[in-house]
């Protein structure tokens, strides 16, 4: 079994404890998350392997990271994940790509992302739940952020923290390549259970980011 088949098998089983821990039918988890019933069913058999904005809105209509989405199976107390296990979620041709390192659940989903954007290249996302906060440091090249329409300049060494329950992008207008070190924090699970659906429509391809 490859890389790509265990993670559509861990996918499906995941999707189904967790809609099945919060009493969603899939009627509710499609409402929710914007993904057809279809598409929802198609997944917890195991028959496709689903974008990875389809995995984040419905890691987001469950209140769940998007590691815990992939991984549900909870190892000992002290976790550590190897170079190789990242998890690569956005690329372009041009060579930039995002890679979520680790995450966990307590007391809320958090995530440890790692960042590479190439010259010209930018990542932009949706707005986020509301209560979702983003910290990244710039480790080289010059980050231009833009957060509702500001933009803010990052050079390297320096870290920047935002709500990002607005539209938001990240681009590199410099000749140099910019890489970072993310941590995104979606609001405690809580949410999930209220009749308002939460979104982190992030869809990770050429233009889109977290």
């Amino acid at each position: 079994m490859t890389d790509l088949d265990q993670l559509t098998q861990s996918l499906a089983r995941n999707l189904k404890h967790w809609r099945a821990e919060r009493n969603f039918t899939l009627d509710a988890l499609a409402a929710r998350s914007g993904v057809s019933r279809g598409m929802i069913i198609q997944i917890e058999q195991a028959r496709t392997n689903p974008s990875v904005g389809t995995t984040v809105k419905l890691a987001d209509a469950l209140g769940i990271s998007i590691t815990t989405l992939l991984d549900y199976e909870h190892g000992p107390r002290v976790r550590i994940v190897p170079e190789g296990e990242a998890v690569r979620m956005w690329s372009t041709g041009a060579g930039s790509h995002t890679s979520l390192l680790i995450g966990a659940e307590s007391p809320a989903p958090l995530e440890l992302w790692d960042w590479r954007v190439e010259p010209g290249d930018e990542s932009a996302s949706d707005p986020h739940p509301s209560g979702t906060v983003e910290l990244l440091r710039v480790t080289s090249g010059v980050l231009t952020l833009v957060v509702d329409g500001e933009e803010h300049t990052v050079p390297a060494g320096t870290s920047a923290a935002f709500e990002a329950d607005v539209r938001h992008t990240y681009r590199n207008d410099g000749t140099e390549t910019v890489t970072m070190t993310m941590v995104v924090a979606v609001p405690p699970v809580a949410s999930a259970t209220s009749a308002t659906p939460v979104r982190r429509d992030a869809v990770h391809r050429a233009g889109d980011g977290c």
